[in-house]
């Protein structure tokens, strides 16, 4: 193993695995801290430990993150790498600051750099400003995120926030005169009493050229674009191989929770193309005492059932910044989104033991939800459906003796037509 992992969230670990294997690194994604010793994966070049540790309370989120570092490196990971959403989303108070600060110390590194661009997803970070296409973070629809809102484009601020180090930036006008250039402003930082800068990147040609001024860094915080120029430093070059996956059966579904801009126009796009699509009525799910959890989920199941047996039936909660706001407020952010994810888990259930092999899941916390339900340990990473996002081959107890394949996309992920591309590509 030369690279370990350690992400916040499921899509977020699949989207980052997926760039690796992009990059040439044979990769697994594991799900959670493994039970079994490191040396048990072997034939690989990065293992990916997946957490569902983005909202939950920094201090859950830096122990969760240890006892993962523990495994990596008793596996012989040379260089760390927690990975962060592309919109660098979380509360105030972390888990992105303290749990990167957390590592640095486990570790005895002195340094780290932080950098959530991935360009090919219009994730652009200048004089440390981070861009969502053309528009600052804070105008792009992340400032109505329901539980990490972002009204703050700054990194540094916000990481600086977050963070008992000194937070600096390695700006444009440093990676455009290449590595060595980097290297020189990472001492200067250094020695200025700099403990992490936030990195500004507009190309994949930025990180490329980051990449081999990393190499010594014991920790790196970032999305999953800086994943690109690590491959390199190992002596390792892009390879079809490190993207094959084992065939699965073709019944193919779709489960969405994102209520993201991203996964809205997704959605649009499945009904308006006349898909089979059937909508959760949360509303209806949370009026009663007790969330009717198991009878949403049947009526979806049952509805899925009554389709053609070839057709990708969609079943989603997904809906707009306003619905959603008025949900929360009528039911609770925390009772309205366990609910939601406690069904469309079960949808996922039903349809894997209904027949379904390929399951494409929006949503960080859908997905995660999903992942835990089907009781699934570890992923091998596929080919790529859109930036960021990859098929992936897994097993379940669920379907004994059968290969599954799960697309597990970030929200925020993937063009309106994704659906149907992962449909296609599958």
């Amino acid at each position: 193993m030369h690279l370990g992992c350690i992400a916040d969230d499921f899509t977020g670990a699949s989207d980052l695995a997926n760039n690796l294997v992009r990059a040439g690194m044979r990769c697994v994604l594991v799900n959670g801290v493994p039970s079994d010793a490191a040396q048990t994966i072997t034939d690989v070049d990065a293992v990916v430990i997946a957490l569902k540790s983005r909202t939950i309370a920094p201090d859950s989120a830096i122990a969760q993150s240890l006892a993962a570092l523990a495994w990596l490196q008793a596996g012989g990971a040379k260089q760390i790498y927690f990975k962060v959403c592309s919109t660098f989303d979380s509360t105030d108070t972390g888990n992105i600051g303290p749990v990167t600060e957390a590592l640095m110390r486990e570790t005895g590194a002195n340094f780290a750099i932080a950098c959530p661009a991935f360009p090919e997803n219009k994730r652009t970070i200048f004089k440390g400003y981070l861009f969502a296409g053309d528009v600052l973070l804070n105008e792009s629809g992340m400032q109505n995120h329901p539980l990490t809102p972002m009204t703050d484009a700054n990194l540094v601020r916000v990481m600086q926030r977050q963070c008992r180090a000194k937070v600096g930036l390695i700006d444009y006008t440093v990676i455009a005169r290449g590595s060595s250039a980097i290297t020189e402003r990472i001492a200067q930082l250094r020695a200025d009493g700099v403990g992490i800068a936030i990195v500004d990147a507009i190309s994949n040609e930025d990180l490329m050229t980051i990449g081999p001024a990393i190499a010594s860094l014991p920790v790196v915080t970032a999305g999953s674009g800086i994943a690109i120029g690590l491959p390199q430093n190992f002596g390792i070059a892009p390879s079809p191989q490190a993207s094959s996956l084992p065939p699965a059966e073709p019944r193919c579904a779709i489960v969405s929770g994102s209520c993201s801009l991203a996964t809205n126009a997704q959605v649009a796009e499945h009904i308006k193309a006349g898909r089979p699509a059937y909508q959760i009525n949360a509303e209806q799910l949370l009026s009663a005492d007790q969330p009717a959890v198991a009878l949403a989920a049947a009526q979806a199941l049952q509805w899925a059932a009554s389709l053609p047996p070839d057709s990708v039936p969609l079943v989603y909660s997904t809906a707009d910044a306003s619905a959603v706001q008025s949900l929360q407020k009528a039911f609770g952010v925390e009772r309205s989104g366990q609910a939601i994810e406690a069904v469309l888990a079960q949808v996922a259930v039903g349809l894997i033991r209904a027949g379904v092999r390929k399951l494409i899941a929006a949503g960080g916390e859908t997905s995660g939800a999903i992942v835990q339900a089907l009781a699934i340990e570890r992923l091998r990473i596929g080919p790529q459906i859109d930036p960021g996002v990859p098929w992936c081959a897994t097993a379940s107890p669920l379907a004994p003796g059968k290969v599954l394949w799960l697309a597990l996309k970030s929200g925020n992920f993937g063009a309106p037509d994704f659906f149907l591309k992962a449909w296609q590509r599958a």
